[in-house]
């Protein structure tokens, strides 16, 4: 989903109409509270904010920095719009996460270009903080199970390795198979790599 958050109906219709003839879902805000007020928790299938830097009441700086507050970053990227050429505020924004900032006006398909390239890496940094979760359900013991199944070894090797019987291994292993949302081996090094 696209957010847009800009004071300006002519350029948030405009920036909707761009992002919908890429096939891109779009919600727009006519300001910062609202869409605050708005975003909750993150689905994970992609989200990005176009966010304008100057807007009546809370400005966009100030939207970012609750953003950053609320631990939102880097599942939420946000390309920053502006009016104005703000250097020293752009490289600031850059530097504390903005994934991108543009000057009015702008090259459409390049600001699109750079939404779609942000909604992807939405979706990696989603992804990555899901099987950071699951991989914080597992016991100590189930964690070094797991990295010697990583290394390849067979359960036989593991039980010999850690000391313990193969059917404590099988036990793990089911554990740490059904944790971490997988069948086989294989399906568990391609989701850790």
């Amino acid at each position: 989903m696209l957010h847009i958050v800009d004071d300006e109906e002519v350029i948030r219709d405009s920036l909707a109409w761009l992002a919908q003839s890429r096939g891109l879902n779009v919600r727009s805000y006519p300001g910062g509270q609202e869409f605050l007020d708005v975003i909750k928790d993150l689905d994970g299938s992609g989200d990005c904010v176009l966010l304008d830097v100057r807007m009546p009441g809370m400005n966009g700086i100030a939207v970012f920095d609750q953003l950053i507050g609320r631990g939102l970053l880097p599942r939420l990227p946000v390309i920053f719009l502006t009016g104005h050429g703000e250097v020293p505020m752009a490289v600031d924004s850059l530097k504390r996460g903005a994934f991108d900032f543009f000057e009015k006006p702008f090259n459409d398909n390049v600001l699109m270009d750079r939404v779609e390239e942000a909604l992807a890496a939405s979706r990696k940094a989603a992804t990555s903080a899901a099987v950071q979760a699951r991989l914080a359900t597992l016991s100590t013991r189930e964690r070094e199970v797991l990295d010697l199944i990583l290394a390849g070894m067979m359960n036989k090797v593991v039980a010999d390795k850690l000391g313990i019987s193969m059917r404590t291994v099988e036990v793990h292993r089911a554990h740490i198979f059904d944790k971490m949302q997988v069948k086989t081996a294989v399906e568990l090094a391609g989701l850790l790599k």
